[in-house]
């Protein structure tokens, strides 16, 4: 039960206990306040002149009888209506004496003559109550529900307008100027900018573009990783261009209910229209744009909501003035008919930022802090590549932080490279290892450095330590690019599964047996190397083929292999994965057992001061390779 679900069952319990309450102490007390006699034990009164005083309405009598004695000295009143007597407990205690007043139907067409002609008190006509009780038996007890429903669905809608409003469009509106960005507050955008731009020239000037016969682009569709900033490009285009910006998510347009989607879409489009110029954007857009022919599951409402956006993009109706822009990460699922031209006439590549980007967005982020003298941007953009924008938002974040926890005036470099360390390895956690398993575990980490310093092509090493962190690892070698990679040969990707196996080789070798430590590393060199068969056709025995399923393109997933490979096939593919596993495994050790002594001296000095530097591998290695030479014979 979701919490929806919760909230509405919460709301009907509460409502029935009120109802019950209300019945019990209000309506009750009321409804039994009524005793209803026959009009014979009117007359039988009238008989025995025991009435005080009567009214008379169209349908009722109202009589009082005379005050008699009774034990608590409290007159009492009764009431008749059509012959049925009704006993209140808390108004008629004991026996039915006192003083009363009852109501009887009329019936008898010579009663007022009768009354006229005795001692009783004639009071008139009495007002009609027949709306009141009406009111009080019928509509009272209901009151408490119909509150509480009411709250009920308020509260479900918010600020959609209530129970009558599902097919109203949930988009928020923002002027151009409220979006409070612009592409100075931007960086690393690159070409995405320039092709923006051209749109913001077409809101703002479409004279100049109809002379030429120009058209308005309909859509313009961001595509790219997580991060990167396709939400900050849209409120960046409106921000520039001064126009109104109508925001929404694909998830908003479709409920429970059948014909809401299209409602909301055919709603905002008409606000749109309203306010041309305008940008509609729709962020996560795969959520109703997803292909029908991919969808075997068919749901006919999100359907239904596509068919409906495909209409108001490129319909009969013309939609001058109105850009849409969609923004996902999944584009390779999109229905086909959402990317042809006239709709999303544009898609436009917001890819991760190179390191002129990188480093832009870090003076962005790192604008309002006091940074230290010696901070060097272009040198944190030097060792971030792959980081997306939020990745370097997140570290600007973090090394500020650092440095307020520290209590310092600046933040430093130094926060800086534990803000990287703390996002890629995570946070360092005080675990207890004992002198075993911190042996294992220094010896692990040396053997990843030490590959990587010996292989050529390899990454050079930044740091290395045992201390554990919040991921789970009990300790990392954090290796960092000179600079980005577009292109990876064959070579490269065997060096890098030979330096994700040196852990597990160094335990070979020097424990005799391996451990669970290198759960990791396998998993990442298994993949690699299924990648390199599959998908990169890097193996000989299966040659220049793609077996591989098609892949969530800015997405991270495991390659799944496609299902129309024959069980032969599979068995290759297997057994092509193993051997370039064990060849990164066997050069792994074989680099180790080449130089075993600079292994034990590099993990007693991990052990000692449990991190260490690049330089201090290097100062090793350097050592060692000068003994080498002087006990080498001229």
């Amino acid at each position: 039960m979701n919490k929806g679900q919760k909230f509405s069952l919460w709301y009907f319990l509460i409502a029935l206990i009120v109802a019950w309450l209300f019945a019990e102490y209000v309506y009750k007390p009321y409804s039994e306040s009524k005793t209803e006699v026959p009009y014979s034990e009117f007359l039988a009164d009238l008989a025995k002149n025991d009435i005080e005083n009567v009214d008379i309405s169209e349908s009722r009598i109202s009589y009082t009888l005379k005050e008699s004695e009774s034990p608590d000295k409290e007159p009492r009143k009764m009431q008749i209506i059509d012959g049925k007597i009704l006993h209140n407990k808390k108004l008629l205690p004991g026996a039915n004496n006192g003083n009363f007043k009852s109501v009887v139907k009329l019936q008898d067409p010579f009663l007022i003559e009768r009354l006229a002609s005795s001692d009783i008190k004639f009071g008139g006509v009495a007002k009609r109550d027949g709306l009141i009780d009406l009111f009080m038996g019928i509509m009272l007890p209901m009151l408490p529900l119909i509150i509480i429903w009411y709250f009920i669905f308020r509260n479900m809608h918010g600020s959609g307008g209530g129970i009558f409003s599902f097919g109203r469009s949930r988009a928020k509106e923002l002027q151009g100027e409220m979006t409070g960005v612009h592409f100075s507050d931007i960086g690393g955008a690159g070409e995405a900018e320039i092709e923006l731009r051209e749109i913001i020239e077409f809101l703002k000037e479409p004279a100049r573009f109809d002379k030429f016969g120009a058209k308005l682009p309909r859509g313009v569709l961001l595509v790219g990783p997580p991060g990167t900033g396709k939400t900050l490009l849209a409120k960046a285009t409106a921000g520039e261009a001064g126009v109104p910006f109508f925001f929404i998510t694909g998830s908003s347009f479709v409920e429970m209910f059948v014909g809401v989607g299209a409602a909301r879409v055919r709603d905002l489009f008409d606000q749109a229209k309203k306010k041309a110029p305008c940008i509609i954007f729709v962020d996560e857009i795969d959520a109703i744009g997803q292909s029908r022919m991919r969808n075997f599951n068919s749901n006919s409402e999100q359907e239904n909501t596509l068919n409906q956006l495909l209409a108001e993009m490129d319909g009969f109706e013309d939609n001058n003035g109105v850009v849409i822009m969609g923004a996902t990460n999944r584009p390779e699922i999109l229905d086909q008919a959402l990317l042809r031209p006239g709709r999303f006439d544009r898609q436009i590549q917001v890819v991760l930022p190179t390191e002129e980007g990188r480093e832009e967005i870090l003076k962005i982020h790192t604008k309002k802090l006091p940074l230290a003298p010696e901070i060097d941007l272009r040198s944190i953009a030097k060792v971030t590549p792959g980081f997306s924008g939020a990745d370097l938002a997140n570290i600007a974040n973090e090394a500020s932080l650092l440095a307020a926890r520290h209590k310092a005036e600046k933040v430093t470099m130094n926060d800086f490279d534990l803000a990287i360390e703390r996002v890629v390895a995570g946070l360092q956690r005080k675990t207890p290892l004992t002198p075993e398993i911190r042996k294992k575990v220094a010896y692990h980490e040396t053997g990843h450095a030490l590959v990587a310093c010996y292989l050529p092509g390899s990454d050079p090493v930044h740091k290395v330590s045992i201390i554990p962190t919040t991921k789970g690892a009990l300790g990392y070698t954090m290796q960092m690019p000179t600079e980005d990679q577009y292109l990876v040969t064959e070579g490269e990707l065997k060096t890098k599964m030979a330096v994700m196996l040196g852990g597990r080789a160094a335990e070979l070798l020097v424990f005799s047996e391996g451990s669970t430590g290198a759960s990791n590393d396998l998993e990442r060199a298994t993949e690699l190397a299924r990648r390199m068969v599959t998908e990169f056709g890097m193996s000989e025995a299966l040659g220049p083929v793609r077996y591989a399923a098609p892949s969530m393109m800015y997405l991270n997933g495991a390659a799944q292999n496609r299902e129309d490979i024959g069980e032969g096939t599979f068995n290759i593919i297997d057994s092509e994965i193993k051997r370039f596993v064990s060849e990164a495994q066997e050069k792994a050790l074989s680099i180790l057992r080449e130089h075993e002594k600079v292994l034990h001296e590099a993990a007693q000095v991990l052990q000692d001061k449990e991190v260490i530097s690049n330089d201090e591998i290097k100062a090793i290695i350097d050592k060692e390779n000068s003994v080498n030479e002087q006990s080498q014979p001229e």
